[in-house]
């Protein structure tokens, strides 16, 4: 018997070895329609007993083309194929993909195109081998940290204000915020679909493992998707950071108003600043913008608009707090300089002054602009009396009268 096996193993692997290849795909076909024909013509036709076949299987020509057919090298060959296709896609600026363009269901960026493409192609029948079910499940996952990793990367780089040594993450610095409309969308719509349709199709594969490995299954993949959705913070923070950025631009022209009412016998404002209007302006224009319209979410919007609002107000509380404190200062010392000429010339020094200061003027000036900020924010439907620097900025610019109720 052991000699007949022999010769049989000799002749029929001697055979197959023929249909050997370096192509994947061939290599995928070769090895399934080799391993069903040992299945059931060999092994099920000249080894009736489990001895013969463990006989089979221990002779030297099975073990060595065993070797060659390596399942191992099949995977490795794949993984480099597959996880290299997503590598060149995230060591590239942003692009924009041109399938489905404009259908705000559809990915919007190549980089997630291709992550997608790369998680289907990991089981896809003419790719997938069941045995190697495991180490396809891992690559799948490995293949969103990845992606992951490229958006984090990015997104610390942008807010450091240089790449360091990140490597690929060039492509957040000269991102504007309108590409980060489509990351944010992209994001919801992979981890919808890896946790819908993908799992489902991986699952609907590997249905006659256990339970126990099918929970596992379904448990990795949802975390993997979830993950995905937990980086959306982080993009909203780094369009607002870039909102601010702007918008501080336009609130540092508040400075003017010192020079305008220090010492010029000006009187009262009547009117708020025109750098009031701008200082909303690249929030407002952001979320007029196509990209917005088509793909943020109402629940997204309201978020990156009170994150936004939240931040502007805080920033123009210190700008203004910190003007309305120097002019306080100087007006002081200015005052104790009159006083101390008036003694030396013998007049009196407590002699009243009606007059309006020129910190009641520049306080009148902010509270008009504060105002006219307050209504610009309730039209973006913020409203201004619940964010907490606008109240303290009220406090320190309202006159006596108009201290304890805010409105505009």
């Amino acid at each position: 018997m052991s000699l007949r096996l022999a010769r049989l193993g000799s002749r029929v692997f001697m055979w197959l070895c023929a249909f050997m290849t370096t192509n994947n795909h061939l290599c995928y076909v070769h090895v399934c329609c080799l391993f069903l024909f040992i299945t059931s013509f060999v092994m099920q036709g000249y080894c009736p007993s489990r001895s013969a076949v463990a006989k089979f299987r221990a002779e030297a020509v099975y073990i060595e083309f065993m070797k060659q057919w390596n399942l191992g090298v099949y995977f490795s060959l794949r993984f480099q194929e597959i996880a290299g296709s997503l590598d060149s896609a995230l060591l590239v600026p942003i692009q924009i993909s041109h399938s489905d363009k404009g259908n705000s269901q559809h990915l919007t960026l190549n980089q997630s195109a291709t992550l997608l493409e790369c998680l289907m192609s990991c089981w896809r029948e003419d790719v997938l081998v069941l045995s190697c079910s495991d180490k396809f499940l891992r690559l799948s996952l490995q293949l969103i940290s990845r992606y992951s990793h490229w958006l984090s990367a990015g997104l610390a780089a942008r807010k450091a204000g240089n790449t360091g040594s990140t490597p690929g993450s060039e492509w957040a610095l000269s991102a504007v915020p309108d590409d980060f409309i489509y990351i944010i969308h992209d994001l919801n719509c992979l981890a919808e679909r890896i946790c819908g349709d993908f799992l489902g199709h991986v699952v609907e594969l590997l249905s006659s493992s256990s339970s126990d490995v099918l929970d596992l299954v379904k448990q990795s993949i949802l975390e993997g998707g979830a993950s995905l959705k937990d980086l959306i913070p982080k993009v909203i923070n780094s369009i607002i950071q870039t909102v601010v950025e702007k918008s501080v631009e336009d609130l540092k022209q508040l400075k003017g108003i010192t020079a305008t009412y220090r010492m010029t016998n000006k009187p009262l404002p009547v009117r708020h600043s025109p750098y009031v209007s701008g200082v909303l302006r690249p929030l407002k224009t952001l979320l007029e913008g196509e990209r917005a319209t088509a793909y943020l979410t109402r629940d997204i919007r309201d978020e990156l608009v009170q994150g936004a609002a939240l931040e502007i107000t805080g920033r123009y509380y210190e700008l203004a707090a910190d003007l309305v404190s120097v002019a306080r200062k100087t007006e002081s010392s200015l005052q104790r300089i009159r006083q101390g000429a008036q003694r030396r010339a013998g007049a009196s020094s407590d002699v009243s002054d009606n007059n309006v200061s020129d910190t009641d003027k520049i306080c009148m000036q902010l509270f008009l602009d504060i105002q006219e900020y307050g209504r610009n924010l309730s039209a973006l439907g913020v409203e201004a009396v619940k964010i907490p620097a606008f109240c303290s900025l009220w406090q320190v610019v309202a006159p006596m009268n108009r201290q304890n109720a805010i409105s505009f």
